[in-house]
This record gives structure tokens, C-alpha cells and sequence, in this order.
């Protein structure tokens, strides 16, 4: 095996094991900052000695024991640490001694409930949002400050500072690396809900840049709902987000035309939506079904999703049944951005007149001041109602507010038509 093919077997390796390696770190030297560097150290181990050793048949394994030596160095390098020394830094040698290089104590069963102590810290309220997305997929996606920063386009100097922040407030804050239980559960679910849904919005539709989707965060997204299902397998509303991202997923190669152009989902060859993923969905959904509770806001979601995946063509679509489902919703949530989605399903449902006395209810609406998609959909129904001129204004303005280069063309292309009536 060449260099090359063993650096790229490291990276595989690195994004399917750091997060588990990161995890169970934590749990020795209970912080989070230091597990990172740790991990990294062994990493960066691996890097130099791999491509003259080759791959161990248990590369996981390996990156634990070289991590948990550098642990011990460190460990023995600090006087301040000295009695933590006697007491983890024994324990870990004991655990080293006698055993192979390729051995871990860690069991499964540790190594998940680690791994699921890591999200919970990664997405902690304490945090700012911009930190857990950062955080998470830094910690839980295996991706460089690189690779986030040119998925969300802003400088890798700043993800780096955000990571730097996160892990010293979470130290700080000395916040336990446990799993929550009670109304704090509740609490730190939705929190860790809400950033894997953020990371797979941010995919999904991107908010800038010259790319209408970037995939590999979806696809980061969708991995860690799926671990987080199998770690909480009780949680309704993991399945209902779980459900909610496959199916949306699966439209993912029919949103965007041969020159990268925006097909908003009304006109999609619904022949390119992945069977696949539309079964997985329904899969998760019935999961989340028969887990019982109370309907959130991802199953929720989830069965709006399914009432489109379920439709051959966009004609036989129930908007009757989406635009009740967005009525529960909107109860729910109280969302001015739910309340703008119902009133597209009502308009679909039962006229543009409907769906515009919704809209303009919030036209007004502070929250939505810089949001593109109000006047993006006010320009709908204004154009179908036969309102061009006004209609066109709405677009262009909606082509203001947007940083998607993708997303303004297509807006423009609607002004334009509404020209022409």
C-alpha cells in the first residue's frame, strides 16, 4: 500500500473512530479539550507511522492505546496533575500492562454510553449555537476547522476560535460528561435535536455561497441521527428527526438541475428521489410511532415530508392533509417560520387568496425582517393570483435578502417571468 493510500485509509479511519475515541477519552481525564488533543496526538502518530508499520488490523484500538499513552506522559510531564497521576495515571497503566497494542478495555456497551455523553456535551445550552455546530462536528463528525469553516464560508481562523471558546466555556462550566436525566434531558435532547437539524439545513439549503446544497453536511447529519437513534432508541422525536432528514435527503440529486441550477420541489423528477432513503424514512417513522408519546415537532415534520414522498406526481399531493399537519405545528411551535409554510399549504390547498391573507399577517413580523422566502412566497401567490407587478417587486426583493448565488438566480428568473405575466 502506498503513502497516499494509507493517508487516505487514516482519514477513513479518523472520521468513522474520533468520535468514539474522543468519547471515551473523556470519560478518563474528564475534559473534553483534553480528550481532543489526545486523540489528535494519536493521529498525528498514526500519520508518521503507519505509512512504515502499515494499517493494524485493529486501527481503532491502536488510536486508543497510543492516546491513552500520550495521556500518561502528559500526565507525568504536569506537577500540578501529580495526584491525578496516582490515581487515573495508574489505572491506565495497569489497563496497558500485559496487554497488546491492538487491545482496549473499553466494551461496546461503554463505548456507547461515552458516545452519547459526548453529544449531550457538544450541544450543551451553555454553548452559542454557532459553538455547537462547530463544536459537534468537530468533535462528532471527525471534520478538520477546514473543512467546517468552508462548509459554513467563513474564515477556518474563525471556526477554530469558536472551538477554542466552546471547549474552554464547557471546562469552565465544568460541565459533567453524563447523560441527563429528568426535565434537563428534556432540555439538552432539544438542544442536540436542533444541531443536527441545523447542520443538515445548512446542507440542504445553503445559506450562501455559489452552491444551492453542499451534501456532505446532510450526510454528516443523517450519521449522527442515526447513532443517536440507536443510543436512545425511547426518544419519538430522534426517530421523527431521523425520519424528517431521510426523506428530505432523498430528493437531494432532483433539487438541482445539470448546470447546478435551483428545481424548487414542485417541479423535481420525483424519478430521481432515492427509494432508498424514502424507506428508510418511513421506517424511522413507524419507529417513532410505536415508541408513542406525545407528536413534536420532528414527527411532525416527518409526516409532512412522508405526505410528499407518498405522492407519484406533484398533482396528487394531499395539501389538505399537509396544510392540517402545519396547523398542529404551528400550535405547536409557534414559529413565524412554520406560520409561512402553513400558509403555502393552504394556498395549495385551498386557493393563493387563502395562503396570501396568511402571509400577509406576517409581513411585519421582526423576526422575518431579513428572511428571503416572505417575499419569496408573497411573489408566488401575488403571481398566481395574477398581481404581476407586484409580484416581480416581491421577487426582487427576495433576491436582495438572500446570500445564495443559486437561490438569487432563481428568484430573478421568477421577477422576469413576471414580466411577461
Amino acid at each position: 500500500m502506498t503513502t497516499p493510500d494509507i493517508h487516505r485509509t487514516i482519514e477513513a479511519v479518523w472520521r468513522i473512530e474520533s468520535a468514539r475515541l474522543i468519547a471515551s477519552l473523556t470519560r478518563l481525564v474528564g475534559d473534553v479539550g483534553f480528550a481532543e488533543d489526545l486523540a489528535q496526538g494519536a493521529l498525528l502518530a498514526a500519520l508518521d507511522q503507519w505509512p512504515q508499520t502499515g494499517v493494524p488490523e485493529k486501527p481503532g484500538a491502536w488510536l486508543m492505546v497510543t492516546a491513552k499513552h500520550h495521556a500518561i506522559d502528559q500526565i507525568r510531564r504536569n506537577a500540578n496533575l501529580e495526584r491525578k497521576l496516582e490515581g487515573m495515571g495508574r489505572d491506565l497503566e495497569i489497563e496497558q500492562a500485559g496487554s497488546g497494542l491492538e487491545i482496549v478495555s473499553d466494551t461496546d456497551e461503554d463505548m456507547g454510553d461515552d458516545l452519547l455523553r459526548l453529544i449531550f456535551i457538544a450541544c450543551h445550552p451553555v454553548l452559542s449555537r454557532d459553538a455547537r455546530l462547530a463544536l459537534t462536528l468537530r468533535l462528532l463528525g471527525g471534520l478538520t476547522t477546514d473543512e467546517i469553516a468552508r462548509a459554513f464560508l467563513v474564515p477556518e481562523v474563525t471556526i477554530a476560535q469558536r472551538i477554542v471558546r466552546a471547549k474552554r466555556t464547557l471546562s469552565e462550566a465544568h460541565v459533567p460528561f453524563e447523560v441527563p436525566l429528568g426535565t434537563d434531558r428534556v432540555e439538552r435532547l432539544a438542544s442536540v435535536l436542533e444541531v443536527i437539524y441545523l447542520i443538515f439545513n445548512e446542507g440542504y439549503s445553503a445559506t450562501a455561497g455559489d452552491e444551492w446544497m453542499r451534501p456532505a453536511l446532510c450526510e454528516d447529519a443523517l450519521r449522527l441521527g442515526r447513532i443517536l437513534a440507536e443510543l436512545i432508541p425511547n426518544e419519538t422525536e430522534v426517530h421523527g428527526l431521523v425520519a424528517l432528514m431521510e426523506i428530505q435527503a432523498s430528493r437531494l440529486k432532483a433539487r438541482t438541475g445539470p448546470s447546478g441550477e435551483a428545481i424548487p420541489l414542485l417541479e423535481q423528477n420525483r424519478g430521481r428521489w432515492d427509494q432508498l432513503l424514502i424507506q428508510r424514512g418511513f421506517a424511522a417513522l413507524m419507529r417513532a410511532e410505536t415508541v408513542g408519546g406525545a407528536l413534536g415537532p420532528y414527527r411532525l415534520q416527518a409526516a409532512i415530508a412522508a405526505c410528499h414522498a407518498q405522492a407519484r406526481t406533484a398533482e396528487e399531493t394531499d395539501w389538505e392533509r399537509i396544510a392540517a399537519l402545519y396547523d398542529a405545528l404551528a400550535q405547536l411551535t409557534s414559529s413565524p417560520v412554520v406560520e409561512l409554510n402553513r400558509a403555502v399549504a393552504v394556498a395549495m390547498a385551498f386557493g393563493p387568496e387563502a395562503g396570501l391573507e396568511i402571509v400577509d399577517t406576517l409581513r411585519f413580523e421582526p423576526s422575518l425582517k431579513s428572511y428571503h422566502l416572505l417575499p419569496s412566497v408573497r411573489g408566488d401567490l401575488l403571481a398566481k393570483l395574477g398581481r404581476f407587478d407586484e409580484a416581480r417587486e416581491e421577487f426582487k426583493l427576495a433576491a436582495s435578502l438572500t446570500r445564495n448565488t443559486r437561490e438569487r438566480e432563481l428568484l430573478l428568473e421568477r421577477a422576469a417571468a413576471s414580466i411577461r405575466g
